[in-house]
C-alpha cells in the first residue's frame, strides 16, 4: 500500500512523498517481499538471496503498480528495484520498456533482467545505437516482452513503425541524471508522448536535478520518492577507500605502472577527461607490460563491446576509460579506479569511484590532482567531504605513495616479465556486428568494401587521364610533320568526349571550325589565325 505524504515525509524539496531507510547490508528476503518464486529460484542460483536497501523500499511500491522516484547510490543495486517488477508482471508481447542514457548500460541492464526472468522465459532485447538495424528489427517482429533501449535508437525504430509504444503496461527511465547531463530529456519527453497515458512509470536517479523533477512531476502520476540512505549519510560507498595525490604531469604515468602492482589489486578502470588522453595512457601502459584495453566514445560499437568482454572475462585487467563508462556499468571484482586525471565536479567523481565496492565489496579509489586542477578538486573535495582539501605532493619515488597502497618497494616503471599472465585484448574475438554511423566510428584499418571499390574506381580514372592541348577551345593536334592544326569535329585529332564547345561548332568560308559558343573576340583571334596560316 502506498504511504500518504505525512507518513512518509516529504523530501528536501517538498515535491515528493519519500522513505528514506539507512544504508546497510541486505537482510530482507525478495519471497518476504511478494516476489514470484520463479524469479526467487534463479536469484538464489545467481548467489541473490535478500534484498539491498532501495529493493527493499521500491519492490513493494512498484509490486503495487505505483509510479516510483527511487534514488540511491550507484552500485546498491538498483536495476533489481526496477527489473523485477517488469517481470512480475510478464504478459505476452511489448508491456515493458526501459529507457537508458548510454549503450554499454543498455547491454547491462538487458542482461540483468534477462537473468532474473530466464525461469519465467521472459524475452529480453536490448536495442542501441552503433548496431545495424536488421537484427534488432527481426527481433522486434519474433516477439519481445521487454525492450531496453537508448533514447536515439528508440525513436529510430518508432519512427520506421517497427518499435508500436502503444501496449506498454511500465515504463522505466534508469539513470535520469545522467539523460539530463546527455541532452536527452526531449528525446524522453517524446517517447513518454508515444506510450499510454495510464502506464505505470518509474524513476530511477543518483542525483534529483530541478529538470528531473519537472519531468517526474510532468509525466508520473502522484510518485512516492525513496531514498535508499538517510541524509547525513556520505555520498561515496562507504566500503571504497579514497586516496589523493598530488602529481605532477611528467610523472603520472610512472606513478600510475607502480600503483597497478599494488598488492592485491583486481580490475581496475583508470578514468581520463579526454579521448585522446585515454588513447596515450592504454598505449603506454601496453608498453610497460601492462595488460590494458580502452573504451571511449571515437571507438567502433563493436570495438568497445569486445574490449569490455575482455575486461570482464579477465583477459585484459586495466580498462582505460572516458566517462561513458562511469556511469551504471557493474562489472565484478573491479578492486581499483584511478582517475588519471581530476573529474570535472562532485557528480563526476562519484560515478566513477562507485565503479568498485559495489553491492557491499571493498574498494580502493585513487584520484590524481595536478597543480592546475587544484582549485577544481578543492570544490570537489568541500562538497562530498572527503577530507582531503590539499592533496600531499606525491612523485613515483614518494614513499608515503607505497605505504598507503601497498606497493611493493622494489615495484618500478614496468610491469616485470613473471606477473604478464594476461592473455591481452588480441585473446577476445571482435564481433561483426555490422556498424552504422559515420567512417570514423568504425574499427581501423577495417574499411567497406564500397569504399574499397570506389578507392580502386579513383585509381582507374586516374591511371585513364590524358593531357590534351587546345586553342580557342579546339584540341590542337599533333601531326607527324611537327606542325599543329586545330582540330574540328570530325577531325582526326578530336577524341570523342571533347568539350561543349569543340562540338558546337560551325564551319567559316576558309573552312576552319569556329566555336558557336565562344565570345565575339575568340572568334575574331581564332579567324585571323587561320587566315595567315593559309
Amino acid at each position: 500500500m502506498e504511504p500518504t505524504p505525512s507518513e512518509a515525509g516529504e523530501d528536501a524539496e517538498g515535491l515528493l512523498p519519500t522513505h528514506a531507510a539507512p544504508g546497510g547490508k541486505p537482510g530482507v528476503p525478495f519471497r518476504d517481499l511478494g516476489v514470484r518464486e520463479e524469479i526467487c529460484a534463479v536469484l538464489e542460483a545467481e548467489g541473490i538471496t535478500a534484498a539491498f536497501p532501495i529493493q527493499e523500499l521500491a519492490l513493494p511500491i512498484a509490486l503495487g503498480g505505483h509510479d516510483i522516484i527511487g534514488q540511491a547510490r550507484t552500485g546498491t543495486g538498483k536495476t533489481l528495484a526496477f527489473g523485477i517488477p517488469l517481470l512480475q508482471k510478464l504478459e505476452h508481447g511489448l508491456h515493458a520498456l526501459v529507457v537508458v542514457p548510454t549503450r554499454e548500460l543498455a547491454v547491462q541492464v538487458a542482461g540483468d533482467i534477462r537473468m532474473a526472468g530466464s525461469g519465467i522465459g521472459a524475452r529480453v532485447l536490448a536495442v542501441y545505437g552503433g548496431r545495424a538495424y536488421e537484427p534488432q528489427i527481426e527481433a522486434l517482429r519474433a516477439g519481445t516482452d521487454v525492450v531496453v533501449g537508448t533514447p536515439g535508437r528508440l525513436l529510430d525504430l518508432a519512427g520506421q513503425r517497427h518499435l508500436n509504444l502503444s501496449g506498454v503496461r511500465t515504463l522505466v527511465l534508469d539513470e535520469a541524471d545522467k539523460m539530463l547531463d546527455l541532452g536527452f530529456l526531449p528525446d524522453v519527453e517524446r517517447i513518454l508522448g508515444m506510450t499510454p497515458a495510464g502506464r505505470q512509470t518509474m524513476l530511477f536517479s543518483a542525483t534529483m536535478p530541478g529538470e528531473v523533477v519537472t519531468l517526474a512531476r510532468r509525466h508520473l502520476r502522484q510518485p512516492t520518492h525513496v531514498r535508499a540512505e538517510a541524509g547525513d549519510e556520505p555520498a561515496a560507498v562507504p566500503a571504497t577507500s579514497q586516496h589523493v595525490f598530488r602529481a605532477h604531469h611528467l610523472d603520472k604515468i610512472e606513478v600510475l605502472a607502480r600503483v597497478l602492482q599494488a598488492e592485491g589489486r583486481g580490475l581496475t578502470m583508470v578514468f581520463c577527461q579526454t579521448k585522446r588522453e585515454a588513447d596515450q595512457v592504454a598505449s603506454e601502459l601496453a608498453t610497460r607490460g601492462f595488460a590494458a584495453a580502452t573504451v571511449h566514445g571515437d571507438l567502433g560499437q563493436a570495438q568497445r563491446e569486445r574490449a569490455l568482454r575482455a575486461f570482464r572475462s579477465g583477459k585484459v585487467d586495466v580498462l582505460v576509460a572516458t566517462d561513458v563508462a562511469a556511469r551504471g556499468l557493474d562489472v565484478e571484482d573491479v578492486t581499483h579506479v584511478i582517475n588519471y586525471e581530476c573529474p570535472e565536479d562532485e557528480k563526476a567523481y562519484l560515478h566513477r569511484i562507485g565503479r568498485t565496492g559495489r553491492a557491499g565489496r571493498a574498494g580502493v579509489a585513487v584520484t590524481f590532482v595536478d597543480w592546475r586542477d587544484t582549485p577544481r578538486w578543492k570544490l570537489i573535495d568541500s562538497a562530498l567531504g572527503v577530507g582531503q582539501p590539499e592533496p600531499a605532493e606525491t612523485y613515483s619515488t614518494s614513499a608515503h605513495l607505497y605505504s598507503e597502497l601497498g606497493i611493493p618497494r622494489d615495484a618500478t616503471g614496468t610491469l616485470p616479465r613473471a606477473m604478464r599472465s594476461k592473455a591481452g585484448l588480441e585473446a577476445e574475438e571482435l564481433e561483426d556486428i555490422g556498424e552504422t554511423g559515420r567512417a570514423g566510428r568504425r574499427g581501423r584499418g577495417v574499411p567497406r568494401a564500397r569504399d574499397r571499390m570506389a578507392g580502386q574506381e579513383r585509381a582507374v580514372r586516374k591511371r585513364a587521364r590524358v593531357r590534351r592541348r587546345t586553342r580557342a577551345g579546339r584540341e590542337v593536334v599533333q601531326h607527324d610533320h611537327g606542325t599543329q592544326q586545330p582540330g574540328g569535329k570530325g577531325s582526326p585529332g578530336a577524341p570523342a568526349g571533347m568539350g561543349r564547345q569543340a562540338h558546337a561548332t560551325h564551319a567559316d568560308p576558309a573552312g576552319s571550325a569556329v566555336p558557336e559558343h565562344g565570345s565575339r573576340t575568340r572568334r575574331r583571334r581564332a579567324k585571323g589565325s587561320h587566315q595567315q596560316a593559309s
